[in-house]
């Protein structure tokens, strides 16, 4: 069935020895009560939590689904007992104000949280993975007296929340959406329409559930000028803030997806539900983006975990199943055959998900620690940190989970025939894995946000600035001279010449632009990719420096240390020459893409 080990020492490599933590939370306002031993005790009780209470719920959620039966929903077997043991640890209130009843702890300590409860059981984890972003709109563009209602049921968990956006005839699209807000007399609004997808719908968790929901006012412009937000509890509070009557929507069906059982995916229906305005009318799309963008990295840590699970998992099967001989002779002569992790293209799919896995954990935290400073940095250092997050949130959420649907693939490859049978959970977590490329925006969407929108136009800014922060670290670095950077100038190298190129390549892509923009859809998802290999080159580079000094200080945990130089070099040698391809893809242009006339695409 697969199981979850959490990988604590490779979190704490990342955390306080990478990217360190403790000295970012001590400049943090508020930051002060997150100790190091606060830290390291709520991560011991994360990953008991994820181990021994939501992976075992793993493949039998999977395997029982969500059930569906007069508009009500039953989550699989352990899934709301799991859920009260999560609210009883105050688990929901980790990263949300105290005055709101929440511990007030940053962000992205919450985010080490959530990898360990996702890895174990991702359909579970969505549950309370709506909520946050459902908080965070509320924190962000609430009334005072909104706040005070909902928030701190939010953040008990005594009640979830979901998010309302996509309807049957539009996707991504927003601008197309028909739902209706109609005013009432009392202030309050008569919501009417049918919203699809709507992960955690409809459930068993929770006393309530909050729905934020993107509609229509009738004297709306047309487009996404003409969209608001709107809060849709299930049942309407009651004066005391209290579970009140019965809201005027349902559950019209669970959609029957190809993964993610678990987690109940809803047609929801508003038949003139009583609801509240969110923020400023006509200008929804824009306050939603707060819960967009973090469900955005939320998904980004969706291809962080199945990348995770699947190489634990098919590193314990290749060291124990049996087979063949290796090719440079017997590795078990006790045995009839040698363990399959000595077969080189066996090591060579363990490797690549070994580094997607732990680079995307350096890249994902990294993103987390902006998020702390744009939530609640000095004023000086906010502006800086959501430039970057803004220009980095569509690569970690379009590169991830790319590349952490490959690995998931690799994992059941190296299964082999095994991976294609239900009980080991290899195709559990490739179908659960697909889905991440698609929803949230899909890689293409991300991609056009990406090179259009944050670097286009922007001009550049936004890419210089990471750009920056790269060259200031291979600067640094091959400056130095000593032991420690033996074997890692190349790396460095090869980053500061990518870097460069970096610049260069979006500069012609610009300029193919101004004469034809269809260049940029032709040129975006190569673009994506290309910069998402670039990135995680910059942390694996990084990761590799850390490693090397501490092997040349001579501490403990040299085994550990010398695989983080060892995987920085087959990541560079093997992986990181796919941005070669992309680079020249982006580059030949649209032309071959738009040549063909829309009726030669039909063969019959």
């Amino acid at each position: 069935m697969g199981s979850y080990q959490t990988p604590l020492r490779d979190i704490q490599f990342v955390t306080d020895e990478l990217l360190d933590f403790p000295s970012h939370y001590a400049n943090l306002p508020g930051g002060d009560e997150a100790t190091p031993d606060m830290v390291a005790a709520i991560l011991e009780e994360g990953a008991k939590f994820a181990e021994r209470v939501l992976s075992p719920l793993n493949h039998s959620g999977d395997q029982q689904g969500c059930q569906y039966h007069d508009g009500k929903v039953t989550t699989p077997e352990g899934f709301r007992e799991a859920y009260q043991q999560y609210v009883e640890g105050g688990w929901p209130s980790l990263a949300h104000p105290v005055e709101m009843g929440g511990q007030g702890l940053p962000e992205s300590l919450g985010m080490l949280v959530t990898e360990m409860v996702a890895t174990a059981n991702w359909a579970w984890s969505m549950y309370p993975l709506l909520s946050h972003g459902a908080m965070n709109t509320l924190e962000r563009h609430g009334k005072p007296e909104q706040q005070q209602v909902y928030l701190p049921k939010l953040i008990s968990g005594e009640w979830t929340g979901t998010m309302c956006l996509t309807e049957p005839h539009c996707g991504s699209d927003l601008g197309l959406l028909k739902t209706k807000a109609v005013p009432n007399a009392d202030g309050s609004y008569a919501i009417t329409g049918t919203k699809i997808f709507i992960s955690s719908g409809e459930h068993d968790l929770s006393d309530n559930i909050v729905h934020i929901v993107l509609a229509r006012l009738p004297d709306a412009p047309e487009g996404t000028k003409g969209i608001s937000l709107f809060i849709v509890p299930k049942f309407v509070p009651n004066a005391e803030g209290e579970v009140g009557e019965r809201n005027s929507l349902s559950c019209g069906s669970l959609e029957h997806k190809m993964g993610i059982h678990g987690n109940a995916t809803c047609v929801m229906n508003f038949d003139g539900a009583r609801a509240e305005l969110l923020g400023e009318p006509h200008k929804g799309l824009a306050a939603m983006f707060t819960f967009m963008n973090s469900a955005r990295l939320g998904i980004a840590m969706q291809g962080l975990v199945h990348a995770e699970w699947g190489y634990q998992n098919s590193l314990a099967y290749a060291k124990d199943r049996l087979q063949m001989r290796s090719l440079s002779g017997v590795k078990n002569p006790d045995q009839a055959a040698d363990p399959i992790i000595v077969h080189g293209d066996v090591r060579r799919m363990l490797l690549t998900q070994k580094a997607f896995a732990e680079g995307g954990r350096a890249f994902m935290h990294y993103c987390s620690m902006l998020a702390d400073t744009v939530k609640v940095g000095e004023s000086q250092d906010q502006q800086q940190a959501e430039q970057l997050l803004s220009f980095l949130t569509p690569i970690v959420k379009g590169f991830l989970t790319e590349v952490g649907w490959e690995s998931a693939n690799h994992a059941l490859q190296v299964f082999g025939g095994h991976g294609y049978i239900a009980e080991w959970g290899m195709e559990q977590n490739v179908r659960d894995a697909r889905i991440a490329t698609i929803y949230e925006g899909t890689t293409g969407i991300q991609a056009l946000d990406l090179l259009g929108r944050k670097v286009l136009l922007t001009k550049g800014d936004s890419l210089k600035a990471f750009t920056k922060v790269i060259h200031k670290f291979c600067q640094a670095h091959l400056e130095r001279e000593g032991q420690e950077q033996e074997g890692l100038t190349p790396l460095v190298n090869k980053l500061a010449q990518l870097n460069k190129e970096w610049g260069e390549v979006t500069l012609q892509i610009g300029m193919k632009a101004m004469k034809n923009r269809d260049e940029v859809g032709a040129a975006s998802v190569d673009y994506l990719m290309y910069s998402g290999y670039i990135v995680l080159g910059y942390f694996w580079a990084r990761m590799a420096v850390v490693a090397q000094e501490k092997l040349a200080a001579g501490l403990d945990d040299d085994g550990f240390y010398d695989a983080k130089v060892k995987t920085a070099q087959f990541y560079f040698a093997r992986i990181l020459p796919r941005a070669v391809a992309h680079k020249e893809a982006m580059l030949a242009g649209s032309d071959c893409l738009m040549s063909l006339d829309d009726n030669q695409f039909a063969y019959f």
